[in-house]
């Protein structure tokens, strides 16, 4: 009875080692990428030893898969994409927020940079994890914009035009991101501060809606 008592009580007394190894973890792989980052790093980051990644994660994919899972779910209580839901609000100011909530996700500082870091490294040289995140994390937020683009298309839209519309306006919001570089270098008084991003939603949701507008004109 001991040895279960002792047992039951690994996971409290771990926790803060397994926090620790997450949060330096998401630093280091977002600097480096999975394939660069050592373990070695992240626990001298960590200020844990080597062996605690077996032993929390079962290795550094294990950490890495988790690591995803964890950077989402700091963006996603910060800047949560369905805010809007069960709000009642009218479509075209739910867009404007999931909009507004998809750029403070992918601009923000601290733990919720890691996850535009980290995205932005899978889709360049994508990883086995990229598969749980697909079906966990983003699914989900693709059938909300869905649910939200079909109600501007209307009912007679067909699934084809709702998934192209999405990509579209997603596309929009990744553009700025991944061509940071570029547009800093082109128009040097571009800001991306917290204002900025307000004003860069409406933006892209005014233009949105205008394609939408056509491409449902189109389709009648």
């Amino acid at each position: 009875m001991f040895e279960m008592a002792r047992d039951k009580e690994k996971p409290a007394i771990g926790e803060p080692t397994r926090q620790q190894l997450l949060e330096a973890a998401s630093a280091v792989f977002a600097e480096c990428g999975f394939r660069a980052a050592t373990v070695r790093q992240i626990c001298e980051r960590a200020g844990t030893n080597v062996a605690a990644v077996n032993y929390y994660f079962n290795g550094k994919a294990g950490l890495y898969a988790e690591v995803l899972r964890f950077a989402h779910r700091c963006a996603e209580e910060r800047h949560p994409a369905s805010a809007a839901s069960g709000k009642n609000l009218a479509p075209e100011r739910e867009l404007e927020l999931f909009v507004h909530a998809f750029l403070q996700r992918l601009f923000d500082e601290g733990r919720t940079a890691w996850l535009g870091k980290l995205m932005s490294r899978e889709m360049v040289e994508p990883t086995a994890a990229l598969d749980a995140v697909v079906e966990e994390q983003i699914r989900p937020s693709s059938r909300h914009l869905q649910g939200v683009l079909r109600q501007l298309l209307g009912p007679r839209a067909a699934m084809e035009q709702v998934r192209l519309c999405e990509m579209s306006v997603v596309s929009q919001c990744l553009f700025y991101h991944h061509c940071r570089p570029v547009i800093s270098r082109m128009f040097p008084r571009f800001d991306f501060s917290t204002e900025a991003l307000r004003r860069l939603a409406v933006h892209i949701t005014r233009f949105s809606l205008a394609g939408l507008k056509g491409t449902k004109k189109g389709g009648d």
